[in-house]
């Protein structure tokens, strides 16, 4: 397949301007493209995965990327997809967002020698031919005056075509309404798009289908004021089964620095797909190819509860997203809560997993010597009613201390026991767990 039916298999494909005249460009030869990340937040999250991934998939099929950090559209607020007015950053606020962005980016795109290594990664990599280039559009927009930019870029814009995107219409008839702030959003990112087409040769623009009217507004400017052919191309945004947004958890959203979302939950995140989109969501977020996808397809259509499907779904994600390392890290914490043993596990890993696990305080003076019996923990850890029933539940062998059997009704908890110094995990049967936290 070519890059572009490879796309369309995936049902990356939501629109295109001229989608015949886009697959005989890309047949002629590499193309330069570009996606924007707007740096409203010091972390990009999930959401933007696809973005990203389709900048490396084109990356890989030998073209010229240009991911692009917003830090001028930053500062106004894309509209688009928003029911009411976004806060406005501080020049200091963007400027931090934009560098742990553009650390981001590199953990997908390779800009070459310069790009850090994921952990865990073979010192010796075959870099990238076509490496990406990052660009930031405060470069070209903080300079240009408002005259001038009224005079040589509004003159070309109907208000007409303006008000009928739907990004401007749907808040016209919201509630909040839009400013003018936002409502020229649109112009600045067509800005991009033309100053990107003269000062790199780009053709292509790629973005989430609530960019439509977005990317069109470009490739119109640079129509009118160039003559020279350019492309949009948009890919669907992704949602779950109840056409809720994709990304957020009871926890909030599912972020790509592992600091605000740790390797482990951002895996736990994705072994949890639901069973009807687990096949969509192996196209759209990983690199697999056509054949493995669909043998994984059929075992889980054959066999769901096998989970195959879901664990090679986390386990690309979190490889691509965090490096081998960390995806490593990750499926050790998983086999805790399936009693896996706790050598090598180390305390950053173990929080993780304490994180999923009811916690209770138990005070540390209760584990000097001769310590306290384990079938009064049980009890207080809320894993057993009563020490009677304690008593029962270690002598039938379903009581586990620190994911080790223990069936001595007998047995003292000491300091000794503790993991860190400060942990104990008690497990009643297969999967009920508690952590007491000494202190």
């Amino acid at each position: 397949m070519t890059l572009l039916e490879d796309l369309q298999w995936r049902g990356l494909v939501a629109d295109g301007t001229d989608l015949t005249a886009l697959a005989q460009r890309l047949a002629q030869g590499p193309i330069t493209l570009y996606c924007g990340f707007d740096p409203t937040g010091d972390s990009l999250h999930v959401g933007h995965l696809m973005g990203q991934l389709m900048l490396r998939r084109f990356q890989l099929a030998g073209h010229h990327v240009l991911p692009l950090a917003g830090g001028a559209t930053g500062m106004i607020g894309d509209p688009s997809g928003k029911s009411a007015e976004r806060n406005l950053l501080t020049r200091e606020q963007l400027d931090h967002n934009v560098a742990c962005i553009k650390r981001q980016l590199s953990r997908l795109l390779d800009f070459g020698p310069t790009t850090p290594l994921p952990a865990g990664s073979p010192e010796l990599v075959e870099r990238a031919a076509n490496p990406a280039r990052l660009v930031d559009n405060a470069t070209w927009t903080v300079g240009v005056s408002y005259l001038d930019f009224l005079r040589d870029i509004g003159k070309h814009f109907s208000l007409n075509v303006m008000l009928a995107k739907d990004s401007v219409r749907s808040r016209m008839e919201g509630d909040h309404g839009i400013s003018y702030t936002e409502f020229s959003y649109q112009l600045l990112q067509a800005f991009d798009f033309y100053t990107l087409r003269q000062t790199h040769g780009c053709e292509l623009q790629i973005g989430g289908s609530d960019q439509w009217g977005n990317i069109t507004a470009g490739t119109d400017l640079i129509r009118k004021k160039l003559g020279v052919p350019a492309w949009g191309l948009t890919f669907p945004l992704i949602t779950k089964s109840d056409g809720t947004k994709f990304g957020k958890t009871e926890g909030g959203a599912v972020w790509l620095d592992p600091q605000k979302t740790s390797p482990y939950k951002f895996y736990q995140f994705f072994v949890n797909t639901e069973d009807s989109m687990v096949v969509e969501y192996l196209k759209k977020f990983t690199l697999l190819p056509r054949a493995e996808i669909e043998t994984l397809a059929a075992q889980h259509q054959a066999n769901p509860g096998a989970r195959e499907a879901h664990r090679a779904l986390a386990r690309e994600v979190t490889q691509l997203v965090h490096g081998q390392a960390a995806l490593d890290a990750a499926l050790k914490a998983s086999e805790i809560l399936f009693g896996g043993p706790l050598d090598g596990v180390t305390e950053e890993i173990f929080q993780d997993v304490v994180g999923e696990v009811p916690t209770k305080d138990l005070d540390r003076a209760k584990l000097a010597a001769p310590g306290t019996a384990l079938t009064e923990l049980l009890v207080h850890a809320g894993l057993c009613p009563s020490k009677g029933q304690a008593r029962k539940d270690l002598e039938g062998g379903g009581i586990y201390l620190n994911n080790a059997r223990i069936t001595d009704a007998a047995r003292a908890v000491t300091t000794a026991d503790l993991l860190f110094g400060k942990h104990l995990l008690l497990r009643k049967g297969k999967r009920t767990y508690a952590v007491l936290h000494a202190f």
